[in-house]
């Protein structure tokens, strides 16, 4: 676990088991190499979401939350490359998100109680071909590419979701600055939503939406989704290599 500046191993029931406790020191946090912090047996995703963006595409706002699944084999951590299906797709669009973590099963949860079953928040990239998004009549291709789901760089579990500043960079410059007060249902109805639809497990990941400020990225850049209270998630962009669409 991550405190206090460095990296600790965990003693206890482990996150999602029961109480942790700090354990021995193992290294400075600048010298621990950083996986995805959990991998989650679904990530439920939330489009439309935030007014602004509803706004920059013409929609309106959507009366329930909508619902897509990207898969778990998408997921890539912090540092991780998020490579360019150029074998399928001319555009490719980052998508700067806050992404709350399960930490108990959660089943036909009420609004009011559902911070109780919420482990913590991350920052998460819901990366998006965007010209297949278009084409196809659902999002699955679109959203689903192995290294479309960066996420990182750790779970802050001590973050009240409601006003925190997400921010998205590429290649240094600004290009999404949102408060999640702009979203249309906060991370509490969406988790009572969700789990009146699909039982939502340890570990889970509900990608709450994004901002407005959308856009498209090409191999070579860097990508930095930034969120106040939590940190920074950064990506590069490759091309894939010929084994990966041969």
């Amino acid at each position: 676990m991550l405190c206090d500046g460095g990296v600790y191993e965990v003693e206890g029931g482990g996150f999602f088991g029961g109480p942790v406790v700090k354990g021995d020191f193992v290294c400075e946090e600048g010298e621990a190499a950083l996986l995805a912090p959990v991998l989650p047996s679904k990530i439920v995703a939330i489009g439309l979401n935030y007014k602004a963006h509803a706004a920059e595409f013409d929609k309106e706002l959507p009366q329930e939350p909508m619902l897509f699944l990207k898969p778990p084999t998408a997921v890539t951590g912090p540092g991780g490359e998020i490579v360019y299906p150029s074998h399928m797709s001319r555009r490719v669009d980052y998508e700067g998100e806050l992404a709350v973590v399960m930490g108990r099963e959660a089943r036909g949860v009420g609004v009011d109680e559902a911070a109780g079953y919420i482990l913590g928040y991350t920052c998460f990239n819901d990366v998006t071909a965007r010209d297949l998004q278009g084409r196809d009549v659902q999002y699955t291709r679109a959203k689903g590419f192995d290294t479309f789901a960066p996420m990182g760089p750790w779970i802050e579990t001590e973050l009240d979701p409601r006003d925190v500043r997400i921010e998205t960079f590429l290649n240094g410059s600004k290009r999404q600055d949102c408060s999640t007060a702009d979203m249309i249902f906060d991370c509490f109805e969406l988790v009572s939503f969700v789990s009146r639809v699909m039982t939502l497990l340890p570990g889970d990941v509900i990608a709450t939406g994004t901002p407005s400020g959308v856009g498209r990225m090409k191999p070579g850049d860097e990508v930095e989704v930034r969120i106040e209270g939590i940190g920074s998630l950064v990506n590069t962009v490759t091309a894939a290599r010929e084994r990966e669409h041969g």
